[in-house]
């Protein structure tokens, strides 16, 4: 058994990778939920969806978000009649985001929703969010304090990044399925995915009992750098360490997940001495091109995972 920890796109290649490589109802993807917003009277969970999508093999691969051959009428109306179109809701997407809200509204709880459309689609994986309580992100910047969708899509990461709160993660609680995973004496790795230390990691560690959990885990936790050279795959990873003063290497994230992981997998590009902490690394090629890298750089994490155990 395997427990990863997973936020966007990048969460969702390497989960798609793990899902590949392990046998089926081995592994358990806990997601980000504090980028969910509501908008246009849905409940709209990015994270969730894009690891959904993505392991059902239905996500749109070139934008990296959203399902493959979408279209955009619903859209378009919705401008011609003055609403708002700033967060893409495509018009097959459109159909999770209706369901998940009836459901919610009918006394569904998030995961049941989750783990029901997953295996609606065909996914032998547990997909879960970290909490059925909900836990939601806003941004402090120079221009003040910003919800999150604001600052990430509508304003596109332009205001300067000062601090981020996890609304409602002090109360919240883990979700049924991801205690039971944490529970499990099967349990082998811990394993946090190439995602946003901050946006997307860090208010699942937010969570009083995830976080105490983890930091208290008898199994090994590894974590991927999300950064290249210095520089971010995707999303504002880098530009937002640069605005807190901080260095975009494996020294940084290791910094950052300090009491967390036990090793870290960085990309060959960062493997000088001068970037190197002072716990187990594997270098090897992070970037995930498509599912055979996706493949590989998940059986190359879980090797080093379970290398460290004991």
């Amino acid at each position: 058994m395997i427990l990863a920890l997973a936020g966007g796109v990048g969460g969702a290649k390497l989960a798609n990778g793990l899902a590949a490589v392990l046998p089926p109802g081995s592994l358990t993807v806990a997601v980000n939920i504090a980028d969910d917003f509501e908008h246009l009277g849905l409940t709209i969970c990015p994270d969730i969806d894009t690891v959904t999508y993505t392991l059902a093999g239905i996500n749109d691969t070139k934008q990296g978000w959203g399902l493959e051959q979408e279209s955009w009428a619903f859209l378009d109306s919705l401008a011609t009649l003055g609403g708002e179109t700033w967060f893409r809701l495509g018009d097959r997407d459109l159909a999770t985001h209706v369901q998940r809200m009836l459901r919610l509204r009918a006394g569904d709880t998030l995961s049941a929703i989750t783990t029901d459309f997953a295996t609606r689609l065909g996914i032998a994986q547990a997909i879960v969010p970290i909490s059925d309580d909900p836990v939601r992100s806003f941004v402090m910047t120079d221009e003040g304090e910003l919800p999150f969708q604001d600052y990430f899509v509508r304003r596109r990461c332009e205001p300067r990044f000062v601090a981020i709160r996890y609304d409602g993660a002090e109360s919240a609680r883990p979700s049924p399925a991801l205690r039971k995973a944490l529970d499990d004496p099967g349990l082998q790795a811990i394993i946090i995915c190439p995602s946003n230390p901050m946006l997307s990691i860090d208010p699942i560690l937010a969570v009083p009992e995830i976080g105490a959990r983890i930091r208290t885990r008898s199994v090994p936790c590894v974590a991927v750098s999300p950064f290249i050279g210095g520089q971010a795959v995707k999303g504002p990873a880098a530009k937002i360490m640069a605005e807190l003063g901080l260095a975009s290497t494996p020294a940084a994230v290791a910094a950052h997940y300090a009491g967390v992981i036990d090793g870290l997998v960085i990309d060959n590009a960062d493997s000088a001495a001068d970037n190197r902490p002072a716990l187990p690394l594997h270098a090897t090629d992070i970037l995930m091109r498509d599912t055979d890298d996706q493949r590989r750089l998940a059986g190359e994490v879980l090797s080093f995972a379970l290398g460290l155990a004991g």
